[in-house]
C-alpha cells in the first residue's frame, strides 16, 4: 500500500531521493543506541554480587555511554548536512519545476539575494527540530544509563536477589522510537520519513512560489493536489486541486497538512485578468 508520505515524494523523484537517502542515515545511527542497549542489557543480566561488581558495572555503563555520544555526534552531522546541503537543493529544485511547469526557462533561476535570505531561516527552523529530537534521544538514553546503574547497583549489594528485569529496563526505555508532544511512540524511520519529507516538500513549495513571483512576476498560481484535499486543511470543504490562487494564498498555505502532496505551478499568463478570484477553477 502506498502511504501519504511516499505518495506525496512519488512524482517528485529529486526530492524523493535526498529524503530516502537521509532516512536511511538516520535510522542506521539511532540503531546505533539500540544495539548498545540490547548490549549493555544482555551483560547485566549475567551480573552477580561480588569482588569488583562495582567496577564492572561502570565499565559496562561507560561503554554505553560512549556509544551515545558517538550516536549525538554522528547524528548532529546529518542534521548539518540535511540543512546545510540538502534542503537549499530541494528549495533551487522547486523553483526549477516550478518555472518548467509554466513553461519558463529554468535558468532564469539563480541566487540571488532575496532566495539566499529566504533559504537561510527555513533551513535554520528544521536544523533546530531536528537537533531537538536528537537531543530528546540523548536524555532518553542517559536516563536509560542511570536506570542500569540504579537496579545493578541493588545486585551487587545484596538487596535485589531475583537479579536484573531487563525486559522492564527496555519497556520502560524505549530507544528505537521517536515520542512526540502527545506521548505517542513512532519507528525512528517513519517519523524520519514522515519529518524530513515534510521539510523537504515546504522548502520546495516556497521555492516554487517565491520563483513564480520574483523570476515571472505571476499573480496566480494554479494548485496541484489530491482529490480530496481542502485547501487550508485536508477536511476543509474548500478543495485545493485544479484551483487558482494568489500569490499571497500559495505562499500562506504552501501545503495543508503531514503528507500533503501539494505543488505550486506559476501563472503569469492570468496577470491582469480582472475576472479571476481566487479559488475558481483553473
Amino acid at each position: 500500500m502506498i502511504t501519504a508520505v511516499q505518495q506525496q515524494t512519488d512524482d517528485r523523484p529529486e526530492l524523493a531521493a535526498l529524503v530516502a537517502v537521509m532516512v536511511i542515515k538516520f535510522d542506521t545511527e539511532w540503531r546505533r543506541l539500540t544495539v548498545a542497549q540490547d548490549t549493555l542489557l544482555r551483560t547485566i543480566e549475567r551480573l552477580r554480587p561480588g569482588y569488583g561488581a562495582t567496577t564492572r558495572i561502570n565499565g559496562m555503563v561507560a561503554s554505553f555511554q560512549q556509544q551515545v555520544g558517538e550516536f549525538h555526534r554522528l547524528a548532529r552531522a546529518l542534521a548539518e548536512r540535511w540543512a546545510a546541503q540538502d534542503l537549499p537543493i530541494a528549495y533551487r529544485d522547486g523553483a526549477l519545476r516550478a518555472l518548467r511547469t509554466a513553461g519558463a526557462d529554468p535558468a532564469l533561476f539563480t541566487w540571488t539575494t532575496n532566495h539566499q535570505a529566504e533559504i537561510t531561516p527555513i533551513t535554520a527552523v528544521y536544523y533546530t527540530d531536528l537537533i531537538g529530537r536528537i537531543q530528546e534521544a540523548v536524555r532518553r538514553a542517559q536516563a536509560f544509563a542511570r536506570a542500569v546503574r540504579d537496579a545493578a547497583r541493588e545486585v551487587t549489594l545484596g538487596r535485589n536477589h531475583e537479579g536484573i528485569d531487563s525486559a522492564r529496563l527496555a519497556a520502560d526505555h524505549p530507544l528505537s522510537t521517536v515520542v512526540y508532544r502527545n506521548e505517542a511512540r513512532h519507528q525512528v524511520k517513519d517519523w524520519a520519513r514522515t519529518a524530513l519529507t515534510y521539510q523537504a516538500t515546504t522548502t520546495a513549495n516556497r521555492a516554487a512560489v517565491n520563483a513564480g513571483v520574483w523570476e515571472l512576476e505571476a499573480d496566480w498560481f494554479e494548485c496541484v493536489d489530491g482529490p480530496h484535499c481542502g485547501f487550508v486543511s485536508h477536511p476543509d470543504t474548500d478543495h485545493a486541486n485544479g484551483t487558482i490562487r494568489s500569490a499571497d494564498e500559495a505562499g500562506t498555505y504552501l501545503i495543508a497538512h503531514f503528507g500533503c502532496i501539494r505543488q505550486w505551478v506559476p501563472r503569469p499568463d492570468l496577470n491582469g485578468r480582472r475576472d479571476i478570484e481566487s479559488g475558481d477553477p483553473a
